[in-house]
C-alpha cells in the first residue's frame, strides 16, 4: 500500500495533507530568516553569570572548610559525606551519590548544598546558553538559524536543534534575563510574544468533557483557584497563594499522569497528603477521572490512542508485563491526546498565520516557535494588523467547548516582549 492509501487508511490524510505539509514552508521561512541575537549584550551576560559562578564558589569552599573541585562527583561526595558527614541517601558503583534529586534531599542539612545547587545551574546556563550560543550567532546575518523538527517528539510537537531555543529556563530569572540578548534587529522593529492561555488544560476540558472545569474556562475564572477551592473544600475568595500554588501542581501534574510520591516530592508534603489532593481533585473532577479510566482501557484495547486531529500514538508498553513500564505507558496515553493536540492546534495557527502576513503583503515575519508561544518580528506600522492577525488565527483553529485564547505581548527584546 502506498504512504498516500495508508495515511486515509488510518485517517490521518488530513492531518498530513492541511497541517505537516504546509508547515513544511512555515519552518523553513523560519529558519531562512533566524532571530537576531546581540553578540555583546550575550558576551556580558557571560561575563556576569561568571563572576557570580566565582562568588559561589568561594562561598562553597568557606563553608565546607576547603577548596576542591565542585564539578568532580568524587571529591565533592568525600567532602559532603566523609568530611561533613551528611546522611548518604544513595550509593553508585564509584561512591557517593551527588544527583540533583539528592542534593534537593539534603537541603536542610548543610547551607552549602543551596550554594552547589545554584553554582550548578548556573554553571549549566553559562555552558550551554552563552558559551552554547555564541558560535551560533552567524557572521553575515548576526542573527541564529535554528533547525526545526516536525517528525522527532512522539506527541508531535515541533523541536529545535543546532541550537535548541526551546530550552531556555523560564522559571529562573536568570534564564528570563538570558532574552534580553535576543532582539528584533532593524530600526522601527519590535518583537510580538503570542502565548497560548492554558491550552493544554483547556484541551483537557474539552476532551475529558468535565462540568466543572468547562465552567471556570467560559466564566474567565481562575483555574488554579478553582481547582483550590474544590480541593480544599473552602470558597473560592479564602483561597491562600500556598493553596493556589498547591492546586496548580495537581492541575498540570494531572496531565502528565503524576503519582502520589511524584507530587509529594514536588510540594515538600507527606505521601498521605499528596494522595488526597489527588483523590480529591478526582472526586471534583469526575470527567477526568472518568477520561483517565477510559483512555487507558482505550489505548489497551486498540493498541494507540489519537489527538482531536487523528494524529496517532502507538504504546506497546501499555500491554507490557513489567509494571514500571506499564504505568509509563498508562502516562503516554493519558498525556498523548492532550499535548499532541495541543501541539496540533499550534502547527495550524502558524500556518494560517504565515499565509496572512503573505496574502496582506506585510514585510512581518514568524521568526520563532516555542511548544505554546509564537514570536514575530514586526515593523511598527504594522504592529496593529499584525497582533490582530496573530489573535484571529491563533484563537480560531478549532471551536473547543472552552474558548482558545491567545495573549500577547511586545518589546525591543524577547524579554520586554514575554
Amino acid at each position: 500500500m502506498c504512504l498516500s492509501g495508508k495515511l486515509k487508511e488510518i485517517n490521518a490524510w488530513e492531518l498530513f495533507n492541511n497541517i505537516e505539509m504546509p508547515l513544511v514552508e512555515v519552518l523553513a521561512s523560519m529558519e531562512y530568516e533566524g532571530m537576531y541575537v546581540d553578540k555583546e549584550e550575550l558576551k556580558s551576560f557571560g561575563i556576569d553569570l561568571q563572576k557570580q559562578i566565582e562568588n559561589l564558589k568561594n562561598e562553597i569552599y568557606s563553608l565546607c572548610g576547603e577548596e576542591f573541585n565542585i564539578n568532580s562527583p568524587k571529591q565533592l561526595g568525600e567532602v559532603l559525606f566523609d568530611k561533613l558527614k551528611l546522611p548518604v541517601l544513595k550509593k553508585t558503583k564509584s561512591g557517593y551519590s551527588t544527583e540533583g534529586d539528592v542534593l534537593e534531599k539534603l537541603k536542610k542539612e548543610h547551607p552549602a548544598i543551596e550554594k552547589i545547587l545554584e553554582f550548578r545551574q548556573i554553571s549549566k546556563l553559562n555552558s550551554t546558553f552563552v558559551e552554547g550560543l555564541l558560535p551560533c550567532i552567524d557572521e553575515k546575518t548576526k542573527r541564529i538559524h535554528s533547525h526545526f523538527h516536525q517528525t522527532v517528539t512522539a506527541t508531535g510537537r515541533i523541536s529545535s536543534t543546532d541550537p535548541n531555543l526551546q530550552n531556555i529556563p523560564t522559571r529562573m530569572e536568570l534564564g528570563q534575563n538570558l532574552r534580553k540578548a535576543f532582539m528584533a534587529q532593524n530600526e522601527g522593529t519590535i518583537l510580538l510574544d503570542a502565548d497560548y492561555s492554558q491550552i493544554e488544560l483547556r484541551v483537557l476540558a474539552h476532551i475529558a468533557n468535565d462540568e466543572n472545569m468547562i465552567k471556570a474556562f467560559n466564566e474567565g475564572e481562575d483555574i488554579h483557584k478553582q481547582a483550590a477551592s474544590m480541593v480544599f473544600n473552602i470558597p473560592i475568595e479564602e483561597v491562600t497563594k500556598q493553596m493556589r500554588s498547591n492546586a496548580k501542581a495537581v492541575n498540570f501534574g494531572i496531565v502528565y499522569g503524576i503519582s502520589d510520591y511524584g507530587l509529594s516530592e514536588q510540594l515538600g508534603v507527606p505521601v498521605k497528603v499528596a494522595k488526597n489532593y489527588i483523590e480529591q481533585y478526582l472526586f471534583k473532577y469526575n470527567g477526568i477521572k472518568n477520561y483517565m479510566a477510559n483512555i487507558e482501557n482505550e489505548a489497551k484495547e486498540k493498541g494507540y490512542v489519537e489527538t482531536l486531529f487523528n494524529r496517532r500514538r502507538y504504546i506497546p508498553e501499555i500491554s507490557s508485563s513489567n509494571y514500571m513500564v506499564r504505568q509509563f505507558g498508562n502516562r503516554i496515553a493519558m498525556n498523548t491526546p492532550i499535548q499532541g493536540t495541543a501541539a496540533d492546534i499550534i502547527k495550524i495557527a502558524m500556518v494560517k498565520v504565515y499565509k496572512n502576513l503573505k496574502e496582506n503583503n506585510l514585510k512581518s515575519r514568524l521568526i520563532l516557535q516555542v511548544h505554546d508561544e509564537l514570536i514575530i518580528e514586526t515593523y511598527e506600522e504594522e504592529k496593529t494588523q499584525v497582533k490582530q492577525i496573530l489573535k484571529n488565527c491563533m484563537e480560531s483553529v478549532i471551536k473547543l467547548k472552552v474558548p482558545l485564547i491567545a495573549e500577547i505581548g511586545e518589546g525591543k527584546t524577547w524579554y520586554d516582549a514575554k
